[in-house]
């Protein structure tokens, strides 16, 4: 375990990116509470390991142990989680009246389903680069794979998103919100 200035260390360098961390988790897993818990055992991973870590990107490489945290419970509990709701009640709301308030939770909601549609592999490139900010090289980092993969696959990441919201919504989707 770390002592002292590692630990002061650790905290400095990688407690920032929690948000980051949880962001990326709750997008590949699709649940809030399970991406609590594979962001707080990715971060305990994180700690054990930090002995290991020199320097460089500390937010990529926080990110990347998310991801195989993600995979890693994915893995071992697809089943019951192909099975679980996404609960919309977690993202935020913020209105100024209930027009607003119910066109915007139309659009986060259609957002959100085009989102979960996509790929995983393409969800999660699309939320590296666009919620997350990170750079393609980054992607790249906490991905594994080439620059020129992560820069296809993001153009095929949008393109999937666009013409998926371009769809005008079923009346079946319509009939559940």
């Amino acid at each position: 375990m770390l002592e002292g200035e590692d630990r002061a260390r650790f905290e400095a360098t990688v407690l920032p990116h929690l948000d980051a961390a949880f962001n990326l988790a709750r997008w590949l897993l699709r649940n809030r509470t399970d991406a609590e818990d594979v962001t707080q055992d990715a971060v305990f991973r994180a700690f054990r390991a930090f002995g290991t870590y020199r320097s460089g990107n500390a937010r990529a490489w926080l990110l990347q142990i998310v991801r195989n945290t993600c995979f890693t419970w994915l893995r071992q509990n697809r089943m019951a989680a192909e099975f679980m709701e996404f609960d919309e009640t977690t993202m935020p709301q913020e209105s100024e009246n209930p027009e607003t308030l119910a066109m915007a939770g139309s659009d986060r909601e259609q957002l959100t389903r085009a989102l979960e549609l996509l790929p995983e592999s393409f969800r999660e490139i699309l939320v590296l680069r666009e919620l997350e900010g990170c750079s393609y090289k980054e992607i790249a980092e906490i991905t594994s794979r080439p620059i020129g993969t992560v820069m296809s696959g993001l153009a095929r990441a949008r393109l999937q998103l666009r013409n998926s919201l371009s769809q005008p919504v079923s009346k079946e989707a319509r009939r559940a919100v």
